[in-house]
């Protein structure tokens, strides 16, 4: 039996991704009465390469949707206070209410997307998944008007939609398929090392930076702490590739050796994992008939922890454009998300640059702490509307 079997010939949206852009996009269109279709080429319920913590943006946006209590529900640990310590020194930061946002939480993946899924498809969305893009299908004016994909048996199917959605990342197929380009590229990129360590007993977020390096640690689901470690770009590629663990170990006793401590007293929960940097960019998100969300359209770099939270606030200003339909909303779709976004990618460009100071690197996370603070804001005075509200 196909997955194909129990689906419609025609939706008002097809969307190609269902992890937190894709599902958030398919849950907020299908509760605006629109026929909805997610496709996932991974597994339900997979993990993904991830940094995990959520931004106030981000939670304050899973509470409107009504998805957070599924969070917290999953044993997701409270975030109430950052620890950043720039080589000796210690700057603590509590998590104060505002904006309806009384914690931080960094689910993983494998709860995060779950949840949005299962909303979505509570919401009447249908999701298929192991299923992949092979073509997008056009009208005779050149509109794209649907999709040909291909499950997991070889079976392919052509599928009718009013708007086609990308939310499947940085190398989107809907991208490279529509000529989507990018039109301001970052200048730099950091390399990440990450695992998950059992026992550490981390509470809040701690960030650790040293001149050439830096280290988090990020509490998460069933006990486990997310530890990774960030090196430039040319630095990953010579002392991390074929060897992740040892280069891991040699970043987090140099730059966080209390850490080292705790981690060689922990057990390592799963393998290593490394990503080893992507210039960050804004790709033009929007042509007749087809979208971009989430890391397809704009992606920056981790390093400042703020993928998730993108995405779900784009999905927000895309369903928005969506359910209006007009050029005009897709245009203002991609610039207000380019106004949101700007300064924090030029902040985290230069963060992921390495060439800073101690001093320097403060006076940019101070810039960044004000952008996300109005950012958070900015959201916040979308409460009480809806997806069809229009942009401002």
């Amino acid at each position: 039996m196909s997955v194909f079997d129990a689906l419609k010939s025609s939706y008002d949206a097809v969307v190609i991704g269902a992890r937190c852009a894709g599902a958030s996009t398919a849950l907020l269109l299908a509760r605006q009465g629109l026929s909805v279709l997610a496709i996932d080429r991974s597994r339900y319920g997979s993990d993904t390469l991830s940094t995990l913590a959520l931004m106030r943006g981000g939670v304050l946006q899973l509470q409107r949707w009504g998805v957070l209590d599924a969070v917290r529900a999953a044993a997701t640990p409270p975030v109430v206070r950052t620890r950043f310590r720039y080589g000796d020194e210690v700057v603590e930061v509590a998590i104060k209410p505002r904006d309806g946002v009384e914690a931080l939480y960094a689910p993983r993946r494998t709860v995060l997307d779950r949840v949005l899924a299962d909303a979505a498809g509570a919401a009447g969305a249908a999701l298929v998944y192991e299923t992949r893009l092979l073509d997008l299908t056009r009208r005779a004016d050149g509109r794209v008007d649907g999709v040909v994909v291909q499950d997991r048996t070889g079976a392919t199917r052509r599928i009718a939609a009013g708007l086609v959605i990308g939310a499947d990342g940085q190398k989107s197929a809907v991208a490279r398929l529509t000529g989507a380009r990018p039109y301001h590229v970052g200048a730099h990129a950091a390399g990440v090392t990450y695992t998950f360590w059992e026992g550490l007993g981390v509470q809040g977020y701690h960030w650790y930076y040293q001149p050439g390096a830096s280290v988090g640690a990020i509490p998460t689901n069933d006990g486990l702490t997310c530890v990774f470690t960030v090196v430039p770009r040319d630095r990953f590629a010579i002392e991390m590739t074929g060897n992740l663990e040892a280069g891991y170990h040699d970043v987090l006793g140099a730059a966080a050796p209390d850490l080292a401590a705790s981690v060689a007293g922990a057990r390592r929960a799963e393998p290593f994992r490394g990503f080893p940097g992507q210039p960050g960019f804004f790709r033009q998100s929007w042509g007749p008939g087809w979208a971009l969300v989430g890391d397809a359209g704009y992606f920056k770099d981790p390093f400042t922890a703020h993928g998730i939270t993108d995405a779900l606030r784009d999905a927000e200003l895309l369903a928005r454009a969506a359910v209006e339909g007009s050029e005009g909303a897709f245009a203002r779709y991609q610039d207000v998300r380019d106004r949101l976004s700007r300064t924090l990618f030029d902040i985290t460009d230069s963060i992921a640059s390495f060439d800073w100071n101690l001093e320097s690197l403060r006076e940019l996370h101070r810039a960044l702490s004000r952008e996300l603070q109005q950012e958070a804001s900015w959201l916040a005075d979308l409460q009480g509307e809806t997806a069809a509200a229009p942009l401002v």
